[in-house]
């Protein structure tokens, strides 16, 4: 099939990272995949949560989409007066995916916040997230570690994420706006640098899908993630 944009069937969307956007946190970047644009920051404090055991440290997200990020205007969530339940879905699986990669022991007693802030959305914004914030945590334990608050990197491998979808009984990589809405299936893929996985979200949109043909979507996710984490890495310097 062709695609709406021209691309193969397992081509990721441009991806670009622009590290060290913001001035003031202690890791950010902006990232681009397609015409989905996510601003990505890093906040360090001394405080965990409380249910963090002594000495250890805590990461955690926070996920909005600003009123013109998409097509209409949405309202935000303060004028709501509660936080969106997509957001609060979304965030809680960005924090997950950090989490995953990261030593707690290591880290120390210091809290991580990842806020991820969708400019604009053309489809995977919350994989976006996950790739980006992983940049700009990485980003804050380097200035942790210069300044001395860390001995060592806390981590035990990268993380990325992409989306894959069924769109006309086609498997395809990294859904745009377009086809996503017109996905018959839809997956939503989290995996570290050793090929492992750290979360998968599938559904059968349109119709069920069989094990084949969810061992297809994960290849995919696979291969652009390999991609990602080649850019992660180039940006950071590995």
């Amino acid at each position: 099939m062709t695609r709406i944009d021209g691309r193969k069937q397992d081509e990721l969307r441009p991806v670009e990272i622009i590290p060290n956007i913001n001035k003031f946190a202690e890791g950010s970047c902006l990232i681009r995949c397609g015409n989905t644009h996510v601003l990505c920051t890093a906040s360090v404090e001394d405080r965990p949560p409380r249910h963090v055991p002594e000495g250890e440290g805590w990461v955690t997200a926070e996920y909005s989409m600003l009123p013109r990020a998409n097509r209409e205007r949405s309202r935000r969530d303060i004028s709501k007066l509660k936080l969106n339940g997509r957001s609060a879905e979304i965030q809680r699986l960005i924090g997950r995916a950090l989490r995953s990669v990261v030593d707690m022991k290591k880290l120390g007693p210091w809290n991580i916040t990842i806020d991820c802030d969708v400019l604009q959305g053309d489809g995977g914004t919350r994989t976006a997230s996950i790739t980006g914030g992983f940049v700009s945590m990485m980003l804050a334990f380097r200035k942790m570690m210069e300044a001395g608050q860390l001995a060592e990197y806390p981590i035990s491998g990268y993380v990325a994420a992409v989306s894959a979808g069924i769109v006309d009984d086609v498997p395809l990589l990294d859904l745009c706006y377009e086809e996503d809405s017109a996905a018959m299936v839809d997956l939503n893929c989290v995996m570290d640098d050793q090929g492992r996985l750290i979360e998968i979200q599938g559904t059968g949109e349109e119709r069920p899908f069989t094990l084949d043909e969810q061992r297809q979507l994960v290849e995919l996710c696979e291969k652009g993630i390999r991609r990602l984490q080649a850019v992660q890495k180039e940006i950071l310097g590995v």
